[in-house]
C-alpha cells in the first residue's frame, strides 16, 4: 500500500485543564458518566479543529478517554491483575524526576487469572470520530507485544503453562478489538509498541532479558508473530492502512530506552507486516539511519524527526537535510514525517504548551508539502 499521509500524526495530544479535572472528578464520583463523556465530547471537537486549522492530513481524537495510552485493559479482558511490582520504568533525561512522580505508587499489571473478553476496550472512539472527524482518523491500540510480558512466575502460571499460551487468548481478544476498528470506519490503526525498543532493542533492556534466562532474539521472533496476528486482523479490511510505531517512552517529556534501531532493524523491518512502520529520530539517542537499510522495497517508514518532549522548534533546514539522508536508505515515495511521538502518552502530558503543540503540528504538515508536495 502507498503512503497516504506525508504528514503523520502520532496520537496522542495534551489533555486541556477542564478535561483533566473532569476524570479527577469522575475518580471521585463527584460527577458521573454522561458528564465526563460531555466533557470529553467537546475536548476532542475542539482538538479535531486544532488539528485541522494546523494542516494534519490524518486526524486523532487526542487519545481524550484514557488515562494513558494503553486504554484500561481491565475494563475489556478479565484476568489481568495488580502485582506487588511498581509500574515506574527506568526514566531517563533531564525530566526524569517529574515523570517518576507521575506514575509514583502505579503497580504492574501482570496476568493472573484466565483471559476471557468482557467489553471493549476502545468501544467509543472509532464512532465518534467517525461522525465529526474532518477528514480520514487514526485509532491507537496497545500492540500485543505490549501486553505479552505480563506473564510472572508465581502468578501466571497457575493459569498458563507458558507465555505463549497466555500470547495465543491474548490474540485472539485484541484481533477481534482491532477488527471492530476496521468495521466501525477507522481509516488508519497504529500499534503502539515501546516493548520492542524498550526491552529488545536497548542494551539495558536486552541485558535485563538475558538475566531472567530469555534469549533477546527468541523473544523478537515471538512479539513480532503477535503483532503480525493483529496486523493480518486489520487487514481483513484492505482499506484500512496499518502502522507499528516503535516508541521509546514517553512521559513528561522523559524517555525509556536509547540507542540504535540496529540490533532488531532486520528482523524487525522485514518480518513485521504493517504498511507503515513509524520510527523515532529526534534526538542522537535514537542512533543514524543506516538500520533503515533493511527495510523491504514498498514498504512505508515515517519518520519521527519533530520532538514531542520540548517546545523549541526544529529548523526547517536541517528537517530537509535528514529527510534527504533517510531517502539514502528508503526512496522518498516511502517515507513520511511526523513528530517523534504523541505529546501525552500519560493523561498529565508533556512538559510543552498548548500553542507549542500546534507550532510542532503545523511544522509537521508544512514540511510533508515542502517535501512531497
Amino acid at each position: 500500500m502507498s503512503t497516504r499521509f506525508r504528514a503523520d500524526n502520532i496520537g496522542s495530544l495534551l489533555r486541556p485543564a477542564e478535561l483533566l479535572q473532569a476524570r479527577a472528578d469522575y475518580g471521585e464520583e463527584r460527577i458521573d458518566l454522561n458528564e465526563l463523556r460531555q466533557i470529553e465530547d467537546r475536548a476532542i471537537l475542539a482538538a479535531l479543529d486544532m488539528q485541522r486549522t494546523a494542516g494534519s492530513e490524518v486526524f486523532t481524537d487526542g487519545e481524550y478517554r484514557r488515562g494513558m495510552f494503553t486504554a484500561d485493559i481491565t475494563q475489556a479482558v478479565e484476568g489481568f491483575v495488580r502485582s506487588d511490582r511498581s509500574a515506574t520504568a527506568n526514566w531517563r533525561g533531564p525530566h526524569r524526576d517529574a515523570a517518576l512522580a507521575a506514575r509514583r505508587g502505579d503497580r504492574q499489571l501482570v496476568v493472573g487469572g484466565r483471559l476471557h473478553k468482557k467489553g471493549r476496550l476502545l468501544a467509543d472512539e472509532a464512532p465518534f470520530l467517525k461522525r465529526h472527524a474532518p477528514g480520514p482518523f487514526k485509532v491507537c491500540v496497545p500492540s500485543l507485544s505490549y501486553w505479552s510480558s505480563r506473564y510472572q512466575p508465581g502468578a501466571t502460571d497457575s493459569y498458563y503453562p507458558s507465555r505463549s499460551a497466555m500470547i495465543a487468548d491474548l490474540a485472539a481478544i485484541l484481533c477481534d478489538e482491532v477488527w471492530l476498528l476496521a468495521q466501525e470506519g477507522a481509516s488508519y490503526i497504529q500499534l503502539d509498541a515501546p516493548s520492542y525498543t524498550v526491552h529488545l532493542m536497548d542494551p539495558r533492556g536486552r541485558q535485563e532479558l538475558v538475566d531472567a534466562g530469555l534469549d533477546p532474539d527468541e523473544v523478537l521472533d515471538d512479539t513480532i508473530a503477535g503483532d503480525n496476528q493483529l496486523i493480518s486482523a486489520i487487514h481483513r479490511r484492505p482499506d484500512v492502512i496499518t502502522g507499528v510505531h516503535l516508541c521509546r517512552g514517553n512521559n513528561r517529556s522523559a524517555w525509556a530506552a536509547e540507542g540504535s534501531y540496529e540490533p532488531i532493524a532486520e528482523k524487525l523491518f522485514c518480518a513485521l507486516q504493517a504498511d507503515n512502520i513509524l520510527l523515532e529520530f529526534d534526538s542522537e539517542r535514537a542512533g543514524g539511519f543506516e538500520p533503515l537499510r533493511f527495510v523491504p522495497k514498498g514498504k512505508n517508514v515515517v519518520l519521527g524527526l519533530i520532538t514531542s518532549k520540548e517546545p523549541q522548534l526544529e529548523s526547517e533546514d536541517l528537517l530537509r537535510r535528514r529527510v534527504d539522508e533517510a531517502a539514502k536508505y528508503v526512496p522518498m515515495e516511502n517515507l513520511a514525517i511526523s513528530t517523534q511521538c504523541g505529546f501525552a502518552s500519560t493523561a498529565p502530558g508533556n512538559l510543552i504548551a498548548w500553542d507549542d503543540q500546534r507550532r510542532k503540528l503545523e511544522l509537521v504538515a508544512r514540511m510533508a508539502r515542502k517535501m512531497w508536495g
